[in-house]
């Protein structure tokens, strides 16, 4: 089976760098992962989307209100995801052990998995960063072309349009079609996925059973199924958008590096860290709502480099991490603002449906 390794020997980029984190961090007597900014954070966004679920099923209320309100209930699960599920989840909610593993079944409750979620982002995704061919957030796909690498079909013309539709759709796609396909198939795009032991067997189901009774069941015996229904919708196309933005934002932008990997053995030309920073790309530094809304994955340079350090800290970060780029001559992409990540995000997907010339050296 071909390999793709880094070129870590003459790593000195990130062994310098880690040196000034970790001055940074005992210089200032503070522990690398969360502390009450995230923990009042997530009882915030916690009280949030109980309140709003509550009320959306006991209360009456005008119809254009629920659907703002069941848009709203979208738009804050999406928050949890971003600041509890997603620290938790890498292992710095909290120093503790048990308190990541129960706050990052927050994954579980919004309708996914985190056993698969871990293996498919913290290892596949957070190694091998917008590598086609093993990297599942590129995976090519007949709807859109990531990639220069990817082959080229028709329909890619119009995907700089319709992709949005796509995004607003993504939620339930992965609840409902994708966390299936890998767990019937055990395959993460074209990794094998970890073996799957009795206790996340039955996490999976038991999760996936009570995501259908509260999200589903419940609210048809409550409300109705047409009420349910476009509750349901509205809730899923806020959720997908801001998810699936966001993480696009990261890597999929005129900016960030793109590359291939097929059926031979690969040494990559950099060291790890380095591929990091030259593959992701942060934007909005200044919006502290940003920020603070999406648990800091605007600094996504910071999260790839030090995915077990909380996202509270990166912004003090971003300024160790800037200076060391320039102390050794590597571009650190930083988009100012969430417009202008977005008008290349756009760019870049409008320039890949053009035809290429030729898609040698891929198969379709």
């Amino acid at each position: 089976m071909a390999k793709l390794v880094y070129n870590n020997k003459g790593a000195v980029f990130f062994k310098a760098l880690k040196i000034d984190v970790e001055n940074y961090f005992v210089g200032n007597r503070i522990r690398k992962t969360g502390d009450w900014r995230l923990y009042l954070k997530s009882l915030t966004l916690m009280l949030i989307a109980t309140c709003l679920y509550v009320f959306l099923l006991t209360s009456h209320y005008p119809n254009i209100l629920g659907i703002v309100l069941s848009a709203a209930l979208g738009f804050i699960l999406s928050g949890i995801g971003f600041n509890i599920m997603h620290d938790a989840n890498h292992g710095s909610y909290s120093s503790k052990q048990w308190v990541n593993d129960l706050m990052g079944l927050t994954l579980n409750a919004l309708g996914s998995n985190a056993f698969i979620w871990k293996q498919k982002h913290n290892i596949i995704h957070h190694t091998y960063t917008n590598v086609d061919g093993i990297d599942d957030d590129i995976a090519k796909s007949p709807l859109i072309r990531q990639s220069s690498t990817q082959i080229w079909k028709p329909l890619h013309r119009l995907q700089h349009l319709y992709l949005w539709v796509i995004y607003a759709l993504s939620s339930i796609l992965w609840i409902f079609v994708t966390d299936f396909v890998k767990y019937g198939t055990k395959k993460i795009y074209t990794t094998q996925l970890k073996q799957i032991n009795i206790k996340e067997h039955l996490i999976f189901w038991l999760s996936k059973m009570l995501y259908v009774i509260f999200y589903m069941v419940v609210p048809i015996m409550l409300v109705g199924f047409q009420k349910w229904l476009i509750g349901f919708l509205c809730m899923h196309i806020t959720m997908g958008l801001s998810l699936a933005v966001v993480f696009q934002l990261a890597h999929v932008i005129e900016e960030t590096e793109f590359l291939y990997f097929g059926h031979e053995d690969v040494v990559m030309e950099n060291e790890w860290a380095v591929h990091q920073i030259k593959t992701t790309a942060n934007f909005a530094p200044q919006n502290l709502f940003i920020t603070w809304f999406v648990g800091g994955l605007n600094y996504q340079i910071e999260h790839h480099l030090f995915p077990r350090i909380s996202h509270i800290h990166y912004p003090e970060l971003s300024k160790i991490v800037r200076a060391k780029c320039e102390e050794y001559g590597i571009q650190y992409n930083c988009m100012p603002t969430v417009g202008s990540a977005i008008a290349s995000h756009y760019r870049h997907m409008k320039s890949l449906g053009i035809k290429p010339i030729s898609n040698a050296g891929r198969a379709a």
